[in-house]
């Protein structure tokens, strides 16, 4: 896709930016710098971004209700104020495997959360899948050693997810009122050559938009797992998208720093956050997660 529009939001620069999460209710995204144990919050009514400490390593949330979220941690998952940024412990997640965190994450449309783990030095296999919902817990697929790109189809019949270092995304057909799979995983797509997929989300027509992790870029695959384009941005090492504004109309990129040269391609622009205009009302919104 040539003749993108994008801006940089300012102010900060993340090690490993991932996570974000739109609250369309308050315009509010919120993202994690994951290494940095830090949550920022971005008001697009408002234009001002904070910044919150974390005590842990964290990398996802969602929203409950106007009042709490959802944390996602190194050691379990918490609920947190969202007035004062307080946390409650709701349910431990690994938290006798030290050598594990969490990392990707996302609500299916029945409320149900799946959450990513991995390995701190990124241990091969160390990591596993889980869903959660009204406080069931359940390890849905172990070995993995990078988790990314979960997501859903709209309709929530079919979820998606990737071992990044494999290169290929998966796909599995969901029970649309759990969130459980009721298939195998089998690939989605080519596997990918010049990058990695990490994080991901879908549109209402059903399109995976892919974070590609080197790749300088989010690209955009049909339902039927065939390329359809790509949004170039400065950062070599993008994480993960999140449709934000209104109508859905805009995407939101992080980006890392780790490892990055500084006389690569790019260099400056790594570990920023990036604002694509794409124009139309494209994405959709996630669901709140169901706690109880």
């Amino acid at each position: 896709m040539t003749g993108t529009v994008w801006e940089r939001l300012e102010g900060f620069r993340c090690t490993l930016g991932e996570g974000p999460t739109y609250d369309r209710h308050t315009d509010t995204v919120w993202w994690f710098d994951i290494p940095g144990r830090v949550l920022f919050e971005h008001c697009f009514t408002g234009g001002v971004t904070r910044q919150h400490g974390l005590p842990e390593l964290s990398s996802a949330l969602a929203r409950i209700d106007s009042e709490r979220q959802l944390l996602v941690t190194e050691s379990g998952l918490y609920l947190r104020s969202i007035a004062d940024g307080s946390l409650s412990l709701h349910m431990p997640l690994e938290a006798d495997q030290p050598q594990t965190r969490s990392n990707d994450a996302r609500v299916h449309p029945s409320g149900a959360f799946w959450i990513g783990t991995m390995g701190k030095d990124e241990k091969e296999g160390a990591g596993s899948i889980y869903w959660y919902r009204k406080g069931a817990l359940r390890r849905l697929f172990s070995g993995i050693t990078v988790s990314n790109a979960i997501c859903f189809s709209p309709d929530g019949r079919l979820g998606y997810f990737t071992d990044t270092p494999t290169r290929q995304i998966m796909q599995v057909a969901l029970d649309a009122g759990t969130g459980l799979p009721i298939g195998a995983p089998m690939p989605f797509g080519a596997p990918f050559e010049d990058s990695m997929p990490d994080g991901a989300v879908v549109d209402a027509q059903g399109n995976l938009w892919v974070a590609c992790w080197g790749g300088h870029g989010v690209q955009v695959y049909a339902p039927d797992g065939a390329f359809l384009r790509k949004i170039a941005l400065p950062a070599a090492l993008t994480t993960c998208p999140a449709f934000v504004g209104p109508e859905a109309e805009r995407l939101l990129v992080t980006s890392a720093l780790v490892n990055i040269d500084p006389e690569s391609p790019g260099a400056d622009a790594a570990g920023g956050v990036f604002l694509v205009d794409l124009g139309v009302p494209t994405g959709k919104f996630e669901p709140d997660v169901l706690i109880g």
